[in-house]
């Protein structure tokens, strides 16, 4: 029976791969093969040839103004075309604000990336297994072994959760999915944690602590903590292909996934994250212990891509508003053929 079941699994497999060969994603394929434009603006009208609904795109390069593009709709039932100055939801990018104003706070010696899980939220100690040994930095370097809560079945991806206990009760009392510092296994349970401990440390919201300290001082105000401080007119809309309307109103309010920001703020956020403005030598030292400088971004209806390309020294940023399906896939097509323009127009 095992080695009847082997064979099938086996010969399933078999298939799914041929189909993938034979039959693979016409829109993928496209979106791939056909000839590199000239101009970026030429690459993004290109894009909605793949379905996307809407796309921006902010460059920034040394010695050259900042660009500005985007196409397509910002809000498609009332055919609002795509503005580079709106608000989107950046997700995961949030993590990279979490992870600086840690690097601060340990600098500073208000938190030690060895102090334990146990020590620091005393109340999880008895229902996050490991949590005796399980550090910060485990925490901030995803290597806790702790389960993603966006794994659990019960995960609502309908409804927006406004409890951060409710989320976190997805996963606690749950068996580890490894030993503490065994791997590296990405969970957005990290940095829930690290962002009920940046509230404990502080005695007050590390949104507050992140505009102070981040925010602030690069002239950042376009970003925010979450959905619920802006206007949601000025919030893009975002299309999912399990929804059939538009889910900007969900809201996902767990830290290192609930900010809210424009393609130029969070490229000068990046472009300081990367040249080293936004910390003091030693903060930046702890920074590159921790975290990476770059990042992308995943919610229904929204996908951001956040990167430093050191080789033409470029920042550039992407929206897209558009999920499920092959659009994860496409959207990042499309980002490397703009880093091909953008790479073409530096040697010539």
């Amino acid at each position: 029976m095992k080695k009847t079941k082997r064979i099938i699994t086996l010969g399933i497999t078999v298939v799914s791969l041929v189909c993938l060969v034979v039959f693979p994603p016409w829109d993928m394929v496209k979106a791939w093969i056909l000839p590199l434009p000239d101009t970026i603006q030429e690459q993004l009208d290109q894009a909605l040839r793949h379905k996307l609904d809407g796309i921006i795109v902010y460059i920034d390069q040394p010695g050259k103004p900042n660009e500005y593009h985007a196409a397509g709709w910002k809000d498609r039932e009332n055919e609002m075309p795509a503005d580079p100055q709106a608000l989107f939801k950046i997700a995961s990018i949030s993590k990279l604000y979490i992870a600086a104003a840690a690097a601060k706070l340990i600098t500073s010696q208000s938190l030690s990336l060895d102090e334990k899980l146990s020590n620091l939220l005393p109340e999880l100690d008895d229902r996050i297994e490991n949590a005796d040994e399980i550090t910060l930095r485990m925490l901030l370097q995803h290597r806790s072994g702790i389960p993603d809560f966006i794994d659990d079945p019960e995960y609502p991806w309908d409804k927006s959760l406004t409890d951060l206990n409710e989320i976190l009760g997805l996963v606690v009392d749950d068996p580890s999915e490894f030993e503490p510092d065994n791997r590296y296994d990405y969970s957005n349970t990290n940095y829930l944690l690290i962002g009920n401990i940046l509230d404990r440390t502080l005695g007050y919201g590390h949104q507050d602590y992140i505009k102070n300290e981040i925010l602030d001082p690069l002239g950042l105000t376009h970003t925010y903590g979450l959905l619920s401080e802006v206007d949601s007119n000025d919030v893009v809309s975002g299309y999912d292909t399990h929804f059939e309307q538009d889910v900007k109103m969900l809201d996902f309010i767990s830290p290192g996934g609930s900010m809210i920001a424009t393609a130029e703020d969070v490229g000068i956020f990046l472009r300081a994250l990367n040249d080293g403005s936004l910390f003091s030598t030693d903060e930046q030292t702890v920074y590159s212990l921790i975290y990476k400088y770059e990042h992308t971004g995943l919610l229904p209806g929204y996908q951001s891509i956040a990167k430093y390309h050191k080789d033409i020294d470029t920042i550039v940023i992407q929206f897209v508003n558009s999920s499920g399906g092959n659009f994860w896939t496409i959207s990042e097509i499309v980002y490397n053929r703009i880093i091909k323009i953008l790479r073409k127009g530096n040697t010539q």
